[in-house]
């Protein structure tokens, strides 16, 4: 098969399109067709050139979220059949979906959404699944609550302001100017412009701050929080944390009851993935760049 590899962890300039052995799916994994698979501009920096055993990875294939559709199983697999159109996150220390084909466990793919192409359902398992778990699984939002999210205007904070105001909360996104109109569309119910002056008297008191941003304005978002809510970062966790409040640093998992989640939401018209970008897969490094700059708004997709 062609795929995507990155031999050394140079970044953007050791990608390169080569034949690649074809994946054998291996007990409990489906192999999937590739239709489409999202890019992360950092994910060449991730800390993955080794396996869960610790044994050293000779190369990596990136792009851990995917659309497809299952062309065999691995012994053992259930739940999943021949045919089924897919999507889902790869563990990390897996190769991913930047290829013509991928093995991946079976626990970790559902449904793709009915409702939308390949492209736009690659666009939201990383995005979909961190900020489910930021804003549920960890800051505990309920209908009537009030959450902050940084970097409202961004691949993960466009989808939390959706999956906020899905379930009644009271959403204040965040970010530079340029994203007011976009994320005031997504249903926050007001924006705070970042680069403007203490900014955090602009926003008060509130039950759950989701970061995507870190630094200073991590730093200065402890303050936003009431007694007894939290801050949940996946950045890094803050210095100095407050003892009345519960601060969360995590790194999003595989789950495929939240893709499941995630696709009836899309599909009743709750959820809209933010595709910025569609590029051949042998154009990886040129799609990696135009992320990587900030010169794409939205997610970019790569398509064998």
């Amino acid at each position: 098969m062609k795929a995507i590899r990155l031999h050394e962890p140079v970044g953007i300039d050791g990608l390169t399109y080569e034949d690649a052995p074809d994946p054998v799916p291996a007990i409990g994994d489906v192999l999937v067709k590739v239709h489409a698979c999202g890019i992360t501009p950092t994910e060449l920096d991730w800390p993955i050139w080794t396996d869960r055993a610790g044994h050293q990875r000779d190369h990596i294939i990136p792009a851990h979220e995917f659309s497809g559709v299952v062309v065999a199983l691995g012994y053992g697999t259930a739940g999943v059949a021949f045919g089924d159109e897919v999507y889902g996150l790869i563990d990390g220390y897996r190769d991913g979906a930047a290829a013509e084909y991928i093995a991946i466990e079976a626990r970790d793919v559902a449904p793709k959404p009915k409702t939308i192409d390949d492209a736009h359902a690659a666009a939201i398992p990383q995005a979909g699944l961190t900020s489910w778990q930021a804003l549920f699984d960890h800051g505990h939002l309920v209908a009537g609550q009030t959450v902050v999210i940084h970097g409202a205007g961004g691949a993960l904070g466009n989808i939390a302001v959706q999956l906020a105001r899905s379930v009644g909360a009271h959403v204040i996104g965040t970010g530079r100017s340029t994203a007011r109109s976009r994320v005031l569309e997504l249903g926050a119910d007001s924006f705070v412009d970042l680069e403007q002056d203490r900014w955090e008297d602009a926003i008060g008191q509130v039950d759950v701050v989701y970061d995507t941003i870190g630094g200073e304005v991590l730093a200065r978002s402890q303050a936003l929080v009431k007694s007894g809510g939290t801050l949940v970062t996946v950045i890094s966790p803050p210095t100095d944390i407050r003892n009345d409040i519960r601060t969360v640093n995590f790194i999003r998992e595989p789950n495929r009851a939240q893709l499941i989640e995630l696709a009836h939401l899309v599909d009743a018209g709750k959820l809209r993935p933010q595709l910025g970008a569609v590029y051949p897969l042998a154009e990886a490094r040129k799609a990696f760049t135009a992320k990587s700059g900030h010169d794409v708004v939205g997610k970019v997709v790569l398509q064998p």
